[in-house]
């Protein structure tokens, strides 16, 4: 028997035909010019254009035009490069948006249509899309729940680990405080029918689609920090290179524009500004491939600084429930008639205090008739 285990590619097509795309629409200086090194570089590439057709024009001294027109594409392609890598990284948190928008769109449901006022067993599987506040459908064991809801019938065991990272599956069944379901996890076992709850669009797993895409790519304090050094970098070097002009004049040796733009552009922290707003994305997608949505690379940063992190995780050592474990009467009242009071007040309790306390009523042989009855 073979396994298929399908994996998280980093250059799959349909990503890099987006990042592609998005690495010309990013040469924009509006967009550029939030990164000032490749906007440096940009302005670098545009000037080198202008004196290839300079030379074209009939200009000698330059060099060259095959030399210039190498310099210029080199240049055009670090840009592209530096573009590349960002729009990656945007389209791969994009992909994580479009998965959950599929599971949400895609995932069949069996519809029970109604007859008169009576809901038969007569079912039709539609995609989760198409059902509204008020329909009722029915999962079984292997069926993934389309839709939030609220079993109206039946009782069985939900993986829930999609959505709320516990590992543990839970039961969920009509009536009490325990009968609410979430589109997008798996029934393991038994049979259950659910009332959608929610309007279209107001879904937990549209809320989470909506944390993804709305994520937004805020520079870290640090990457401001960052920034800024690569700025002063940046103008130190154009003072460099500057000043390169004059001493070529006192000894006789010209220097072209592209020797001037190529020293200029190696000089400067190229390689780092290109990458720096992709390792912030980079970090997000990580973050969401764990099930963390993280909403700013500010969060990403703090993350990292954490050392110890503690959850408030009911439900793993203890057993999750409420429960009932003992009558305490006051003074001067009989157990047996406080515990009486206490069977009728939670005969139609169907949460698991009013539960619980029937069955303690019954370990504890309190009034036996009374608890046949009540059974």
């Amino acid at each position: 028997m073979s396994i298929h285990r399908r994996t998280n590619k980093l250059f799959e097509g349909a990503l890099v035909k987006e990042a592609l795309k998005q690495s010309f629409v990013k040469l924009d200086p509006r967009i550029q010019f939030r990164n000032p090194v490749m906007f440096t570089v940009e302005l670098c590439t545009i000037f080198m254009l202008g004196v290839c057709i300079w030379i074209m024009n009939g200009e000698a001294s330059q060099g060259s035009l095959l030399y210039n027109i190498i310099i210029t594409a080199i240049l055009l392609l670090t840009l592209l490069f530096a573009n590349f890598a960002e729009a990656l990284a945007e389209a791969r948190g994009k992909a994580q948006a479009n998965s959950l928008r599929k599971t949400r769109e895609d995932t069949p449901a069996k519809k029970i249509f109604p007859v008169g006022e009576m809901y038969v067993n007569e079912m039709k599987v539609v995609p989760s899309s198409q059902l509204a506040k008020g329909d009722i459908f029915l999962c079984e064991a292997g069926d993934t729940i389309p839709m939030d809801g609220e079993i109206i019938e039946g009782i069985a065991t939900i993986d829930e680990s999609a959505i709320t990272g516990e590992s543990a599956p839970v039961i969920r069944e009509s009536g009490g405080d325990k009968s609410s379901v979430t589109g997008g996890t798996k029934v393991l076992s038994d049979k259950i029918k659910v009332r959608v709850t929610t309007e279209p669009g107001e879904s937990f797993l549209d809320k989470m689609i909506a944390l993804v895409e709305g994520a937004s790519r805020q520079k870290t304090p640090n990457e401001i920090a960052l920034t800024i050094l690569l700025a002063g970098f940046t103008l130190i070097f154009i003072i460099v290179c500057v000043t390169l002009k004059p001493f070529g004049d006192y000894a006789s040796t010209p220097i072209t524009i592209a020797a001037f733009i190529s020293l200029f552009v190696c000089l400067i922290p190229t390689t780092i500004g290109g990458l720096l707003s992709a390792i912030g994305i980079a970090g997000m997608d990580r973050a969401l491939r764990a099930n963390v949505i993280t909403k700013s690379g500010k969060a990403v940063e703090t993350a990292g600084d954490l050392d110890t992190l503690l959850l408030d995780k009911t439900g793993t050592i203890t057993i999750g429930n409420r429960k009932a474990t003992h009558f305490w009467p006051e003074k001067d009242i009989d157990e047996n008639v406080f515990a009486e009071a206490c069977v009728l007040a939670s005969i139609a309790d169907e949460t698991p205090e009013g539960k619980s306390i029937i069955e303690l009523a019954e370990t504890k042989q309190v009034k036996k008739p009374f608890c046949k009855m009540i059974k």
